[in-house]
C-alpha cells in the first residue's frame, strides 16, 4: 500500500512538472568550512561569515554552510590544506606558509618590504598565481588568494626603536621567509602558528611577535604586550602573509552547473581583493585596542626603514637562488611579483 502511494505521488509530481525526487538531492548542497581563526576574530566575523552568507544568498539557499572556526573539526592549522585536498572538509582558509617550502613560488609575496596595501597586493597575488604559478595549488580548487595589512612588532619586555633592539629577543614569525627576515635584522626567530601566540607570550617562550593590527585583539596581544613598533604607510611594510581559500576538487566538480556559477562568482580576483581590503580595514580597530589600554606605540623613522631593508635584502637573494636551484626562474618570479604589486597599486 505504501509503495502504491509513493508511485502515485511520483506520477503526480511528474504530471505537474515538478522535479523528480532523484533531482532534488542534486539541487542543494551543504559545505563544511574549516579554519583556525577564532569565532570572535575579525577575520571570521567580517570576512568568512559574510562570504558564506553571500554564497548562500546568491544560491537561493541551495548552498548552505556548516561553519567550523578554531579547528573545531580537529587537526592542526598545518593540516588544513590537506583536509581540503583529501575531502575531510569542503573548504578551508589557511596560510600556505604553515607548510614550509611546499608552495615556494608564492613566497615572493612574503619577502620583506614588498607591499603596503592589502587590496592591491591581493589582486597581484591572484594574477601572479594565474599567470606564473598556475599549478601551485593544483591539489585543490582555489577560490581566493589574499594577504593581510602591514605586519609589525608587538613586544612585551621593551620598546623596539631600532633593529639593534631586536638582538637577543625571541620573536615569533608566521612563515619561513618571515622568520628568515627576523634573523636577518637581528632577532632570534621562533616559528609558530597564530593560535599559539598567547600561551607563548604568557610563558615567556617568546618576547615579541609580528602580526598585523587587525588580529591583535583576537589573540589578546594588546594585553600580553606593552609596546608596538610600526612603519608608516608612506613606504613598504615590514612584511605580509599569504592566505588561500581552497575547496576540495571532487566536491566542486560534483556541483551542478548553476551552483558552480555561484561559487565562481564569489571567487577569483575580485573576491581576493575584497578579502584583502576587509582584513586591512580592520587594522584601526586593533590599533585602537592597544591605544585604549595605554600601551606605547612607536613609528620607525624612514632612516630606520632603510636599515631594515638593507639588512633583510639577503632574504630576497636567498629566495631567488633557492627557486632557481629547484628549476624555477627565481629572478623573473620576484620581478613579476613586484611588477604586479606596482600595477595593481596604481589601479
Amino acid at each position: 500500500m505504501k509503495r502504491r502511494t509513493f508511485v502515485r505521488g511520483a506520477a503526480a509530481a511528474a504530471a505537474l512538472g515538478a522535479p523528480p525526487l532523484a533531482g532534488l538531492a542534486q539541487q542543494s548542497v551543504v559545505l563544511k568550512f574549516h579554519t583556525f581563526m577564532a569565532p570572535m576574530s575579525n577575520v571570521w566575523l567580517t570576512m568568512h561569515r559574510p562570504w558564506m552568507e553571500k554564497v548562500e544568498k546568491d544560491s537561493g539557499g541551495r548552498i548552505k554552510f556548516e561553519a567550523f572556526p578554531a579547528m573545531q573539526l580537529g587537526g592542526t592549522p598545518v593540516q588544513l590544506y590537506d583536509q581540503a585536498r583529501d575531502g575531510v572538509v569542503d573548504i578551508v582558509w589557511t596560510l600556505p606558509g604553515n607548510n614550509a617550502g611546499r608552495f615556494p613560488r608564492i613566497e615572493a609575496f612574503e619577502l620583506p618590504f614588498m607591499m603596503n596595501n592589502a587590496e592591491a597586493t591581493s589582486k597581484a597575488y591572484w594574477e601572479y598565481v594565474q599567470t606564473v604559478a598556475p599549478d601551485e595549488f593544483k591539489e585543490t580548487h582555489v577560490l581566493a588568494l589574499h594577504v593581510h595589512g602591514p605586519g609589525m612588532f608587538h613586544s612585551a619586555p621593551k620598546l623596539i626603536k631600532t633593529h639593534s633592539d631586536l638582538k637577543g629577543m625571541k620573536v615569533r614569525g608566521p612563515t619561513r621567509q618571515i622568520t628568515k627576515m627576523l634573523a636577518a635584522v637581528g632577532a632570534t626567530p621562533v616559528g609558530m602558528p597564530l593560535p599559539r601566540i598567547p600561551d607563548a607570550l604568557s610563558k615567556g617562550t617568546i618576547d615579541a611577535c609580528v602580526i598585523p593590527w587587525e588580529v591583535v585583539p583576537s589573540v589578546k596581544v594588546h594585553e600580553l604586550t606593552k609596546f608596538h613598533s610600526e612603519f608608516d604607510a608612506n613606504g613598504p611594510a615590514l612584511y605580509t602573509t599569504t592566505f588561500v581559500m581552497a575547496m576540495n576538487k571532487p566536491k566542486y566538480e560534483s556541483l551542478s552547473p548553476e551552483l558552480k556559477k555561484v561559487i565562481d562568482a564569489n571567487s577569483g580576483l575580485a573576491t581576493s581583493a575584497w578579502l584583502g581590503k576587509v582584513q586591512q580595514g580592520n587594522d584601526p580597530n586593533g590599533r585602537k585596542a592597544a591605544v585604549d589600554r595605554g600601551n606605547t606605540l612607536y613609528t620607525f623613522p624612514d632612516s630606520e626603514r632603510k636599515e631594515f631593508i638593507k639588512l633583510s635584502a639577503p632574504v630576497h637573494d636567498e629566495w631567488v637562488a633557492d627557486l632557481t636551484k629547484h628549476g624555477f626562474d627565481g629572478k623573473k618570479l620576484l620581478q613579476t611579483a613586484k611588477d604586479l604589486i606596482a600595477k595593481h597599486g596604481k589601479a
